[in-house]
């Protein structure tokens, strides 16, 4: 069992920079996948970038080139730089665990068994 929450959400200038943590708990922290997601209003959940227990980094394409993905398994942390952002990236941003831990592209809902509770990210014009 993994229990994530995520911090760091706020309101930020289009433009600006926001970074995101998400604490794990669990002794198995490293043995897992993890990634982010966000969801706008009104909009599907969709994938936003993940991280294999060995670092290896995957992005989606709306946010490639301006978000880092990162973790640290001596804090059972992963995070999220964000960079460069835009109004459009204005979502709550949800934490996941994947127990496949080496595949690179997992970008599926459903491939993530635990799930923080999200943390709000708006971006202002």
């Amino acid at each position: 069992q993994v229990q994530l929450v995520e911090s760091g959400g706020g309101l930020v200038q289009a433009g600006g920079s926001l970074k995101l943590s998400c604490a794990a708990s669990g002794r198995t922290f490293s043995a897992y996948a993890m990634a982010w997601f966000r969801q706008a209003p009104g909009k599907e959940r969709e994938f936003a970038a993940r991280i294999t227990w060995s670092g290896g980094t995957y992005y989606g394409d709306s946010v490639k080139g301006r978000f880092t993905i990162s973790r640290d398994n001596t804090k059972n942390e992963v995070y999220l730089q964000m960079s460069s952002l835009k109004p459009e990236d204005t979502a709550v941003y949800y934490c996941a665990a994947d127990q496949v831990s080496g595949t690179i592209v997992r970008t599926t809902i459903r491939q993530y068994v635990y799930w923080g509770q999200g943390t709000q990210v708006t971006v202002s014009s």
